[in-house]
């Protein structure tokens, strides 16, 4: 196993890692600046006001991109897979 494969393979596994997380994490940021604005307009300072909407873009952002998610993590390991036998020897 060459030390570049290993750099490339740690390298490609952090971007899986941030482009599966990036659309729950961005509609989040979203909604929580949304509310933040919305709360500096009309001076409600009530802290629990943004955990509601938030949770609820994240199980949305979940349930719309799941299947590209699986797609890109099932294709990574796939991948892997194919080569195992490449790199024992």
């Amino acid at each position: 196993m060459d030390i570049n494969y290993v750099l490339s393979l740690g390298r490609e596994a952090i971007m899986l890692t941030l482009l599966v997380s990036a659309p729950m994490l961005i509609s989040g940021l979203v909604i929580g600046l949304a509310i933040s604005i919305l709360q500096a307009v009309t001076q409600i300072h009530e802290m629990t006001l943004t955990f509601i909407p938030k949770i609820v873009a994240v199980a949305l952002a979940l349930l719309i991109f799941l299947p590209w998610m699986m797609n890109m993590v099932l294709d990574f390991m796939n991948r892997i897979f194919s080569n195992i036998s490449v790199l024992a020897h």
